[in-house]
């Protein structure tokens, strides 16, 4: 067995969240987009990337998780409207946007990125933006056809749901999908 791992840390959707998501991916079925959909199962809100890790580093990443959420409550979010990454020209991601209580997930995020830059980890260069990876593009697509897709799309708003643990997952990339793992589960 490797001592490395890879490794995120994100918050689970529940279920009915996860159900509408796949309703949107479904809209974006006649258009026959070059698109590797996430998987229901799959799909989540990652608060930080952490790479390859080696097993050893699990507990002293979990302890920086803990101080980090110590003076945080449950969250209130909502997924909400579609949009890609990093533009309509040149889609690599399409992804589902999250609103609600989005200003305290953003110091949430802040407090995990900082406290594991004490034990190591390098602070994310680029400024944090929630948001729900529906699919990945793997080839072009005509930007007209896409904004058509995405158009039918508005109005998407499941009801919000409460964000209230953050888990520590492990990912084991595979030919047909990664495979999510959870290593630590830690209640807000």
């Amino acid at each position: 067995m490797s001592d490395k791992i890879r490794a995120f840390i994100a918050f689970e959707l529940p279920e009915n969240v996860r159900t509408a998501i796949v309703k949107i991916q479904e809209r974006f079925g006649p258009y026959r987009f070059n698109v590797r959909w996430v998987k229901t199962a799959n799909i989540h809100l990652t608060l930080k990337f952490l790479g390859n890790i080696g097993r050893e580093q699990i507990d002293p990443i979990e302890t920086a998780i803990l101080k980090a959420v110590a003076d945080f409550k449950p969250l209130s979010l909502a997924a909400k409207g579609v949009g890609v990454f990093p533009g309509i020209k040149r889609p690599r991601v399409i992804w589902i946007g999250v609103s609600g209580q989005a200003q305290l997930l953003i110091q949430l995020q802040k407090s995990i990125d900082q406290q594991l830059t004490t034990i190591g980890f390098a602070r994310e260069n680029r400024s944090f933006k929630a948001h729900l990876t529906i699919g990945r593009v793997k080839g072009r697509i005509n930007p007209g056809h896409l904004a058509d897709a995405i158009g039918e799309t508005t109005g998407f708003e499941p009801e919000p749901f409460t964000a209230d643990r953050v888990i520590l997952y492990q990912s084991d990339l595979q030919p047909a999908g990664p495979i999510y793992t959870r290593l630590k589960c830690l209640k807000l």
